[in-house]
């Protein structure tokens, strides 16, 4: 194997049709952890999909504008800081990526998902027959390390929920100025833990998360 190789090796499964999922806002102290699925159209190609990370924030903003008109289907998912709060992070990621999925035009015959792991995705449109009762109503997925550069589905997944969640960051700024929220997106700085403890906590933070537990005095270390 050679050296380089840092991932295992990722072929496209064979499907017709393929959705990518990736989330976004699960590191920030406040607001939903976001995700999106995106069904790309092979006949409508879409330029310089890669990891929503690797973009600036004007060509993210194209992109996302270009994916939402131009892809087969597409669906942003979210859940709130309470979920966050009672499930924790990464049960809440998965919900949130359940509810994109769910909340797609097109129903997916595969999924492929930004990351190591993935939750259960059911197709609505449940079959009929019962000798696979178990599974016959389940999505066939499949994680993906470091997919958001290498699947062009999840790349454009990551690029709308990226776009979706920075401008509720930006939005939650004008309301809240002191705060910082357009700067740092919502995550942990350096200011933005100096702002808490000067300002308090708004009820759109994560109370599970540490630095905000530990303003609230809910912390039990």
């Amino acid at each position: 194997m050679a050296a380089e190789q840092h991932f295992p090796d990722f072929e496209y499964p064979i499907a017709y049709c393929i959705a990518g999922v990736d989330e976004v806002g699960r590191g920030p102290l406040v607001g939903d952890v976001v995700t999106a699925a995106v069904i790309l159209d092979p006949d409508n190609p879409i330029e310089g999909l890669m990891d929503s990370k690797k973009l600036s924030e004007k060509k993210r903003a194209l992109l996302s504008a270009e994916i939402k008109e131009k892809a087969t289907a597409w669906s942003i998912g979210r859940a709130n800081p309470q979920e966050i709060d009672t499930l924790n992070i990464l049960h809440a990621t998965m919900l949130a990526m359940q509810r994109a999925v769910e909340g797609l035009s097109v129903e997916p015959d595969f999924v492929l998902v930004d990351g190591n792991r993935c939750p259960t995705f059911l197709a609505q449109g449940i079959s009929s027959h019962t000798h696979h009762e178990e599974n016959s109503n389940k999505i066939p997925s499949q994680a993906v390390v470091k997919g958001d550069a290498r699947v062009a589905e999840i790349s454009a997944a990551s690029i709308i929920a990226k776009v979706a969640r920075d401008d509720e960051m930006i939005a939650l700024d004008k309301l809240y100025p002191e705060y910082g929220f357009a700067k740092h997106k919502g995550y942990p700085t350096k200011l933005h833990l100096e702002k808490i403890i000067e300002h308090g906590v708004l009820d759109c933070y994560r109370q599970s998360f540490k630095p905000v537990a530990r303003v609230l005095g809910t912390l039990h270390e």
